[in-house]
C-alpha cells in the first residue's frame, strides 16, 4: 500500500462529500492583470484590526509615514496597525465597521499629503535571519490569512507539533472572485519566494500548491515558478483538483489532497498539515525580504454596475465608497454592494467603511445578475440541503432548532462545524436563509460562552477577595496576639496586681448587682404571700433589715384582724357554750357571723401598716413572739382536749362552765381600757378604730383565727380555748400598747399615703360587703 507522500507524487486526489456547482462569473475580472488606483485623500483605519485589542501610540494632529506602526500591543495573537499612507491623523473616533451589523469601532481618520513617503524600511536576506526573528518580523508587519479569515501568519507558522505537509491554497473556488487567480499569474516568483520562507521555518516534507481545473494560466504560471525556485521538483508540485465549489475550504482541501478528515474541534496542525493562502505566501516574502508591513492587498471589483471591472491594489483604509468610486461604479435603485463572493458574502448598509486585510472581493450587482430578495417559506423536508452539506451536517435539524432558540441543541448536531458555505441556502426550493439562522446561532452560544466566562472569572475574583480578607484578619489577629504577649512580658509585678484588682472590683460589682436583683425579687415575692410566711418566724429573723421591717408590719395588720375576731368571739360565747352541750360527741363548725366585719378591720388595719419605722423593728419583734406563745397555748389546750375527750360529759360541761367564766372575769378587766364606742367600732367595721385599742383586738383576733383553723379538730370541750386566747389576749395588751405608740411616730410619710390609699380602697369594697351580708 501506497504511503501518503507516494500518493501525493502521483498525483492522487480524494472526493469530498457535499458540495454545488454554481456559475464562476470570473471572466469579468481575470482578464486584465493587478493595478492600482489613484491615491486617495481619506483613509479609516480600524484599531485593531485583528488580534487582540492594540494600544494607540499617536496623537490626533501626529505626522505619519507610509508603513509607520500605529499600535502597540502584547500578546500571542497581537498585530500592529499601520499607516497605509503618509499624512496627518486628524481624528481617533468610532466608525462604522465593515461587518454586516455596521457597528461602530474606534477608528484613525489618516489625511494624505499626496506625497506617500515610506517609514525607514529594513531589507533582509533570508540566510542572515533566524527563525524567531522571521516569526517577528511577519508578526511585525501585521501579516494575517488573506484568504478570508485573517487568522495572524505567525502562529500558524509556529506550531507546537510537527509539520510534514504545507498546503498553498490557490483554488479560490466562489464566483466572481479573481484576486488569488492574478495574482499567481503576475507575481509567481514572488509567491514561490514567500513559500520558500514558510519551507524554512516549517521544514516540512512536502509542499502542495493546490490550483482549480478552471484557473489554466495560472497552473501554468505557478509550474513554471515552481521550476524556476530554489526548492527542487521533489519537495514541491502543483495539484490541479477539479471545480467544485467549495473545495476551497481549509477542511475540504485538506480531505481533496490527502483523503484525510481534521476531527471536529480539531485543527490541520494536529494531522501535521498547515494551510496558507497564496496572497499570505506574497505578504510574508515582501516582509522578511523587503521589510514592508502589510498596508495593501489585491481585491477585486466587479459586477454589472461597474465599468472598470478587475483586481485592484488597494491600501487598507481605503473605503468602499471611495474604491467603487475609482471604478466608475453606477448604483441601481436597491442597490446591493456585496463583499466577498455571492456565496459567503454580506451586504453592507454604508459604503463608508474601510477596506481589511481579509476584504478580497466587492460585488456590485446588477438586478439581472442576482435575484431579488424572495418570501420565506415553509420547509418541505425535501433533504437537498443535507445532501449539498460539504460538513456532512443536517442543516433541517440545525435550522428548528435555531428557529426555535433551542441554541444548546443545535450545538448538539456540531453547528460550530458550519462553514457558513451557503450551498444549503443556495439548493433550499423554499428560500430559507438557513446560514443566516446558524450565523444568529453561533453569535448566541458565543456571547453564552463569553458570559459563562466572565462569571467564572467573577466568582474566582470573589473566592480571592473572601480569601484575601480572611488571610488580613488571621493576620490582625495573630499581631495582637504577639502584642498582647509582648506587653504581658514586658509588664511589672505590680501592674500585673494593679490588673487583678481591677479584675477582682469587676467581679464584686457583678455579684452585687446579681445579689439585689435577687433580693428584690425575693422582696416582692415575701409581700404577695405574706399569709403564708406569718408562721414563719424563722425566715422573718433572716431576713435583711428592709425586709424584716415589711414583714413585721404584715404580722401587725394580722394581729389587729385576730384582736377584732377574739372580740367578736367574747360576744358569741354563749352561742358556742349552747352549741357544744347540743352536740357532745361531734366537732364545732367555725363562726363565720362576724367575717365581713373583720375582713373590713383587717383593711383598714393595713392602712397603719405603713407606720413603720426602722427603729420598731425589735419591738415588733417582740409582739410576733408573744403572739406565737399564744398559738402554742392554743395548740396546747387543743391537744389537751383531745386528750380528754373522752372524758364523762359533766365533766368536759363543768370545765366549759369553768373557762365561761374565766373569760368573762378577764373581759371585765379589759372593760376598763375599752369604751363602748371603740367596740361597736369594732363589731361592726364601719368607723376607723383607735390604734391602740386595735392593737388589744389585733391579738384576740390571732387568738380566733388559730381557733377557726383548728375548729374542724376539735370536740364539744373547746371552752378552755376560749379561755386560753383570752389570756393570750391579755400578754399581747400589755406589751403592744407601748409599742403602738412609738411606731406610730416613724411613720413614713411617703409609704404611709400610698399604703392608706390602697388599704382605704380595701377597706371600703369590704365594709360595703359586710353592710350586705348583715
Amino acid at each position: 500500500m501506497l504511503t501518503l507522500l507516494e500518493q501525493l507524487d502521483k498525483g492522487n486526489l480524494w472526493r469530498s462529500p457535499g458540495g454545488i456547482h454554481p456559475p464562476e462569473l470570473k471572466s469579468l475580472s481575470n482578464q486584465n492583470a493587478i493595478s492600482s488606483l489613484p491615491l486617495l485623500s481619506r483613509f479609516v483605519v480600524p484599531i485593531p484590526l485583528v488580534g487582540e485589542q492594540a494600544t494607540l501610540i499617536v496623537s490626533v494632529g501626529d505626522k505619519v509615514l507610509k508603513g509607520q506602526a500605529l499600535t502597540e500591543g502584547a500578546g500571542f495573537t497581537y498585530l500592529p496597525v499601520h499607516a497605509p499612507t503618509s499624512g496627518t491623523l486628524v481624528a481617533v473616533e468610532q466608525h462604522s465597521s465593515n461587518h454586516p451589523s455596521a457597528l461602530s469601532v474606534l477608528s484613525c481618520i489618516i489625511e494624505a499629503d499626496g506625497q506617500d513617503t515610506w517609514c525607514e524600511l529594513i531589507p533582509s536576506q533570508l540566510e542572515q535571519l533566524s527563525k524567531p526573528a522571521i516569526l517577528d518580523k511577519i508578526k511585525q508587519a501585521g501579516i494575517a490569512g488573506m484568504g478570508g479569515a485573517a487568522f495572524p501568519s505567525h502562529v500558524k507558522l509556529n506550531p507546537a507539533s510537527e509539520i510534514d505537509l504545507v498546503i498553498i491554497n490557490g483554488v479560490e473556488c466562489e464566483p466572481y472572485i479573481s484576486a488569488d487567480d492574478r495574482l499567481m499569474r503576475d507575481y509567481s516568483d514572488q509567491i514561490l519566494t514567500g513559500i520558500s520562507i514558510i519551507h524554512h521555518l516549517l521544514s516540512p516534507q512536502r509542499i502542495i500548491i493546490a490550483i482549480e481545473d478552471n484557473k489554466p494560466e495560472a497552473v501554468q504560471a505557478m509550474q513554471a515558478a515552481v521550476t524556476r525556485s530554489v526548492l527542487s521538483n521533489d519537495m514541491i508540485r502543483v495539484t490541479v483538483i477539479p471545480t467544485k465549489y467549495p473545495s476551497g475550504g481549509e477542511k475540504q482541501l485538506i480531505q481533496i489532497i490527502t483523503g484525510k478528515e481534521v476531527p471536529s474541534g480539531a485543527i490541520p496542525a494536529q494531522l501535521g498539515i498547515v494551510m496558507h493562502n497564496v496572497g499570505t505566501a506574497y505578504a510574508i516574502q515582501d516582509a522578511v525580504l523587503h521589510g514592508k508591513p502589510l498596508i495593501e492587498r489585491v481585491v477585486t471589483l466587479t459586477g454589472e454596475r461597474v465599468a472598470k471591472p478587475g483586481n485592484y491594489w488597494l491600501r487598507i483604509g481605503t473605503t468602499v465608497a471611495d474604491a467603487l468610486k475609482q471604478v466608475n461604479f453606477t448604483p441601481d435603485n436597491s442597490q446591493k454592494v456585496i463583499v466577498g463572493g455571492p456565496m459567503m458574502g454580506y451586504a453592507l448598509a454604508n459604503l463608508d467603511v474601510p477596506i481589511l486585510k481579509g476584504t478580497n472581493c466587492l460585488l456590485t450587482p446588477s438586478q439581472t445578475e442576482i435575484a431579488p430578495d424572495s418570501d420565506e417559506k415553509a420547509c418541505i423536508r425535501c433533504g437537498e440541503c443535507a445532501v449539498a452539506c460539504p460538513a456532512l451536517l443536517l442543516p433541517q435539524q440545525l435550522f428548528w432548532h435555531a428557529k426555535a432558540e433551542e441554541y444548546d441543541k443545535a450545538a448538539s448536531f456540531n453547528l460550530k462545524d458550519c462553514i457558513e458555505c451557503g450551498c444549503c441556502s443556495y439548493v433550499c426550493p423554499s428560500d430559507i436563509p438557513l446560514v443566516e439562522y446558524y450565523r444568529v446561532a453561533k453569535s448566541a452560544l458565543k456571547n453564552t460562552a463569553e458570559e459563562k466566562l466572565q462569571a467564572e472569572k467573577a466568582k474566582l475574583r470573589f473566592e480571592t477577595r473572601l480569601q484575601r480578607l480572611e488571610d488580613e484578619k488571621n493576620a490582625r489577629e495573630e499581631k495582637s496576639k504577639q502584642a498582647a504577649a509582648k506587653r504581658q512580658a514586658n509588664m511589672k509585678s505590680s501592674d500585673k496586681d494593679a490588673v487583678a484588682a481591677a479584675m477582682a472590683r469587676i467581679a464584686a460589682k457583678k455579684a452585687q448587682t446579681a445579689n439585689a436583683t435577687t433580693e428584690s425579687t425575693a422582696m416582692q415575692t415575701a409581700v404577695t404571700g405574706s399569709d403564708s410566711r406569718l408562721i414563719d418566724s424563722a425566715s422573718i429573723n433572716s431576713a435583711n433589715t428592709k425586709n424584716t421591717a415589711v414583714s413585721a408590719a404584715i404580722e401587725r395588720a394580722k394581729a389587729k384582724k385576730a384582736a377584732i375576731a377574739a372580740q367578736s368571739l367574747v360576744d358569741n360565747q354563749h352561742n358556742i357554750i349552747a352549741t357544744t352541750a347540743d352536740s357532745s360527741t361531734e366537732n364545732v363548725e367555725p363562726i363565720n357571723v362576724k367575717k365581713p366585719q373583720i375582713a373590713a378591720a383587717v383593711a383598714r388595719a393595713k392602712a397603719k401598716k405603713a407606720a413603720l419605722a426602722n427603729e420598731a423593728v425589735h419591738k415588733d419583734e417582740s409582739v410576733l413572739s408573744q403572739n406565737l406563745v399564744a398559738d402554742e397555748t392554743i395548740e396546747t389546750y387543743s391537744d389537751a382536749d383531745k386528750t380528754n375527750s373522752s372524758d364523762p360529759v359533766d365533766n368536759k360541761k363543768a370545765k366549759i362552765a369553768a373557762a365561761v367564766a374565766k373569760a368573762k372575769a378577764r373581759k371585765a378587766s379589759l372593760s376598763d381600757e375599752l369604751t363602748d364606742k371603740n367596740q361597736a367600732d369594732v363589731i361592726n367595721s364601719s368607723n376607723p378604730v383607735d390604734d391602740k385599742k386595735a392593737k388589744i383586738t389585733a391579738a384576740v383576733a390571732k387568738a380566733k383565727a388559730k381557733k377557726a383553723a383548728l375548729a374542724n379538730g376539735l370536740t364539744q370541750t373547746h371552752q378552755p380555748i376560749v379561755s386560753s386566747t383570752i389570756d393570750a389576749t391579755e400578754t399581747i395588751n400589755v406589751s403592744s400598747d407601748a409599742d403602738v405608740i412609738k411606731i406610730a411616730d416613724a411613720v413614713d410619710d411617703k409609704k404611709a399615703k400610698i399604703a392608706a390609699a390602697v388599704a382605704k380602697a380595701k377597706a371600703k369594697k369590704l365594709a360595703n360587703s359586710a353592710k350586705q351580708e348583715e
